[in-house]
Parts: C-alpha cells; sequence; structure tokens
C-alpha cells in the first residue's frame, strides 16, 4: 500500500536527496505500524516529538500499534522551541 510520509523542520534532511515539499510517498506493508513506517528514516526518536496520522496525534506509547491504511498521511515534526 501506498501512504505519504511529512517530515517537517529539521527532519526534512532525513528524506532521500531530491524529496520536495518535505512529502515523500512510499510503498508500505499492509497495516504497517507508524514505527515501521518511519524505521527506514533513521529519525532519533528524542526528534520525533509530534507525530500525526491523517491529523490525528499519535501518543509515543501507540506508535508500535498504531496502523495505517492505504492513502493515510504521517507528519513528523520535531520539538519546537522559541517565544
Amino acid at each position: 500500500m501506498r501512504v505519504t510520509v511529512k517530515l517537517y523542520a529539521t527532519l526534512a534532511d532525513y528524506l532521500p536527496a531530491g524529496t520536495r515539499n518535505n512529502r515523500l510517498e512510499v510503498e508500505v506493508a499492509e497495516s504497517a505500524a507508524v514505527d515501521a513506517v518511519l524505521a527506514p528514516f533513521s529519525l532519533p526518536a528524542k526528534l520525533t516529538h509530534l507525530v500525526l496520522l491523517n491529523g490525528v496525534f499519535v501518543p509515543p506509547g501507540e506508535r508500535a500499534t498504531a496502523c495505517l491504511k492505504d492513502g493515510d498521511t504521517l507528519a513528523v515534526w520535531p520539538p519546537i522551541a522559541g517565544g
């Protein structure tokens, strides 16, 4: 199945060279979990602060079991600081 992965801010550096608009369509196994989809990107766990599956927050404790469906979008942001 195909899903879209969006990596924002500094996480965009983990996308393959030539990726445009911080997004990449990937082929994954049926019912792949969030963690399994993100694993090939080698994202440091401390940088995967905000993970959204179709716009809904996926808490860290559910990322190993929350499964994706064909056409889903997974968006990831690092911790943001500022004032």
